[in-house]
């Protein structure tokens, strides 16, 4: 996690610079974002199996994820305000500095088990670890042989390939289209922008933490599975975004309603974190970084493939953006 936050913090700083040298070398520390974005999420999911009590899955899960909208929301927000009265440059200037600061505190303040964390009390120490299983005193690291033709034939493992990638389709769609629309089509300027594209994120944060806790209730009450838990989540981040982007085809140019559908649909985006996020721990927790790291890989194809697919299908005509929308 350290080394691939460190690379992010190294090509944002650089950006700037490398933009006045040439593209492509713009293009060498996007690629080095991406690679070091890449193992994020993955590594997330280790250190879940390893901190995350049973009961408390859901919550933590979306805890952690649900950071990556109120970073949305922040850097968003932050941007807007910079490039309107700094500068472009001083917006990676800002959000490298940020991550530096990050990259510090984590080093100084996580652990990768709670048997090695010294900052909590032996209570808790001894809570987390018999929840999962183990034992307060066990230090190693076994390494365990990924049983691979195991995962290629588990019906489980591939419906949360399938559902990843499906989401990250309309999740792309909406981070990356969004600004676009807002400003093409809504006619926002950049602060306006900024803020009706951030504001549904930090309600997607929000959600995701009350949706999460709820789920966690009934699970705890017996009142439904972790794997209806998971259904259910993995619903809301489905179809209800699915259903504003098809309302978003027939309001035209119509402003509010524009901003209250994105705002509905992105919010049910963080269904995600305490549904099939969190299915790769519940299936196979010592297996999760592995099984995180393949379906994430094929759910970022949809974040190359969505630029691309909407310049194809409006060919730079705006007035039809209603096309992406609805595919």
């Amino acid at each position: 996690m350290f080394f691939s936050v460190t690379i992010n913090v190294v090509c944002t700083l650089l950006t700037p610079v490398t933009a006045e040298a040439h593209y492509v070398a713009v293009m060498i520390m996007r690629i080095g974002e991406g690679i070091g974005g890449g193992v994020t999420f993955p590594a997330m999911h280790v250190l879940l199996s390893k901190w995350a009590p049973p009961a408390e899955r859901s919550v933590m899960a979306a805890l952690v994820y649900a950071g990556t909208s109120l970073g949305t929301v922040i850097s968003m927000l932050m941007a807007g305000v910079l490039t309107a009265n700094v500068g472009w440059e001083s917006v990676f200037y800002v959000m490298g500095g940020l991550s530096a600061i990050w990259c510090v505190l984590w080093v100084i303040l996580v652990q990768d088990s709670p048997q090695e964390q010294p900052l909590i009390s032996a209570e808790e120490r001894n809570m987390i670890v018999t929840s999962l299983g183990g034992k307060t005193d066990d230090l190693s690291h076994k390494k365990l042989p990924v049983p691979w033709r195991e995962v290629a034939k588990s019906p489980a493992f591939l419906a949360i390939l399938v559902s990843h990638a499906c989401s990250n389709w309309g999740w792309y769609m909406l981070l990356i289209e969004t600004p676009f629309y807002m400003k093409q089509v809504l006619k926002f300027n950049i602060t306006e922008n900024a803020v009706s594209t951030a504001l549904p994120f930090l309600s997607l944060w929000f959600f995701s933490i009350a949706l999460s806790r709820t789920l966690d209730w009934l699970r705890g009450k017996d009142i439904i599975t972790t794997t209806t838990a998971r259904k259910i989540g993995t619903l809301f981040a489905s179809a209800v975004p699915a259903a504003c982007l098809l309302a978003l085809c027939y309001i035209g140019c119509n402003r509010g309603a524009a901003v209250v559908l994105m705002a509905v649909g992105i919010t049910c985006i963080g269904g995600m974190f305490c549904g099939f996020l969190s299915n790769h721990i519940d299936i196979a927790p010592n297996f999760a970084g592995t099984l995180m790291a393949i379906t994430n890989t094929v759910a970022t194809i949809p974040g190359i493939v969505v630029p691309i697919f909407v310049g194809i299908l409006t060919h730079g005509n705006v007035s039809a953006t209603r096309q992406f929308f609805f595919k």
